[in-house]
């Protein structure tokens, strides 16, 4: 078990970094494809620094993003040998696609577009990036199918010990993938949103007379941001449904929910154990959690007390239930920052439309700070998806102690854990460096 927690917060900690670069990239390929396309369509110069100053805090994440994410891949053969001997005919398709596929296609024109300025002309330059945006799309959809696979099984055979695939169809179309994929779609429009949001704030903030550049970016930030965040909103809501139908042990964890109830209450904040043996402070809502669950204010929501003892029958004797706290609190965290951003946005937004943004000094103070937000809020639903799964590497078909590779020791791991982290420590650190060197530039001058 030693070598089981050591892979898995090997992997845990190669995912969180590689999705620190993912979402922005989504969100700014999309905003960035716009703004070029606005330049196209109208020749306002304004839209065409936009759109190189931006792009040039894109290339810099986009770069880390690479980096970190052929690591990942490797670590499936190495320390999870088992898992991709019982899924690798499955899991190995869509990410094949995704590497042959949908990357080349991402990188190959991100490179016409960045050496292509004044060589192309403005139609083909801005078409070159949409291919990039389509790219970056594709590319978290094929990896999205495979995650799919591992959270809602479908499409498979077992046989002689593996899963076979037996419908590439069924794959596409897992309904798991059609409720996370919109829901990361729209996570990284936010991202990106308070990423615009917070380094146009800092600009503004420090101005005698506001850039113009800054301004519209400004603009651009907020209404993205309400839109994007009342997405995430409403496609979370919908993927709560579904998780309530087929995973409902992580339902339960996450509302640290131990025995069944009908109606079911809401836990807004608990104090104290969540084991579920001793009394516990908790503020609850009434209902509410039927009402999250169902669409109405009463519905069984089953505890995981209940579901562990059909899972023993089901699947044979074990501990079928996550580790409660982090599924928990994760949740709450993905909520709050949620809640803090759209509260955020909706405050710039309201500045813009009422014209006192430029009094509105602490706004523009708090917002570079917000960028966090999203990254925050980012990690805790990937803890929630990944960690309210367990024990289940694939769920209800293989275990996660079940899929090490048998020939790793506790020593390998421990020793490339610990040069993981530093390096991606590095990493991020470097990203940091130089996401803030440039967004420190102003974007019509190119001086601090």
């Amino acid at each position: 078990m030693v070598e089981v927690a050591l892979a898995r917060w090997q992997f845990a900690i190669t995912c969180t970094y590689h999705f620190f670069f993912v979402p922005l990239t989504l969100g700014l390929s999309l905003l960035i494809a716009l703004m070029e396309t606005l330049y196209v369509r109208t020749g306002d110069e304004t839209y065409k620094r936009m759109t190189k100053f931006w792009g040039k805090l894109f290339l810099i994440n986009f770069a880390m993003g690479v980096v970190t994410g052929i690591v990942m891949e490797f670590q499936f053969g190495m320390n999870w040998s088992e898992y991709s001997r019982f899924v690798g005919d499955i899991f190995g398709v869509p990410l094949a696609i995704e590497a042959l596929l949908a990357f080349f296609l991402e990188s190959t024109f991100l490179g016409i577009w960045v050496f292509g300025w004044e060589r192309l002309s403005k139609r083909a330059h801005a078409a070159a990036f949409w291919l990039v945006t389509i790219g970056s799309y594709l590319s978290a959809l094929w990896i999205l199918i495979a995650n799919s696979f591992m959270q809602q099984p479908v499409g498979f055979i077992l046989r002689e010990g593996r899963a076979e695939m037996t419908s590439f169809l069924a794959l596409l179309t897992n309904p798991h993938v059609w409720f996370q994929f919109p829901h990361v779609l729209a996570s990284a429009l936010a991202t990106a949103s308070f990423f615009i949001l917070g380094i146009s704030a800092f600009h503004l903030a420090r101005q005698a007379i506001p850039s113009k550049i800054f301004q519209r970016s400004f603009r651009w930030g907020a209404i993205a941001g309400v839109i994007s965040v009342a997405a995430v909103g409403l496609v979370g809501h919908s993927q709560a449904q579904h998780m309530v139908r087929v995973q409902p042990m992580k339902m339960a964890a996450a509302e640290a929910l131990w025995e069944s109830e009908d109606p079911a209450s809401l836990s807004v904040f608990t104090l104290g154990n969540l084991s579920g043996t001793e009394e516990i402070f908790s503020i609850r809502i009434p209902r509410a959690l039927s009402l999250l669950a169902y669409n109405r204010l009463e519905g069984e929501v089953r505890g995981m007390k209940e579901l562990q003892a059909e899972y023993e029958q089901r699947f044979g004797p074990g501990d079928y239930t996550p580790p409660t706290a982090v599924t928990y609190w994760s949740f709450r965290v993905m909520v709050g920052s949620g809640l803090l951003m759209f509260a955020l946005a909706a405050y710039g937004l309201a500045a813009i439309l009422q014209g006192r943004l430029r009094h509105a000094r602490l706004l523009l103070r708090v917002l570079p700070f917000a960028i966090a937000l999203p990254y925050l809020a980012n990690s805790s639903g990937w803890l929630l998806s990944e960690v309210g799964r367990q024990p289940w590497i694939v769920f209800g078909l293989q275990r996660t102690h079940e899929a090490i590779s048998p020939t790793v020791t506790a020593g390998m791991l421990a020793f490339s854990l610990a040069i993981f982290a530093l390096i991606y420590a590095l990493l991020i650190f470097t990203d940091i460096y130089l996401l803030t060197k440039h967004a420190r530039l102003d974007a019509a001058t190119g001086t601090g």
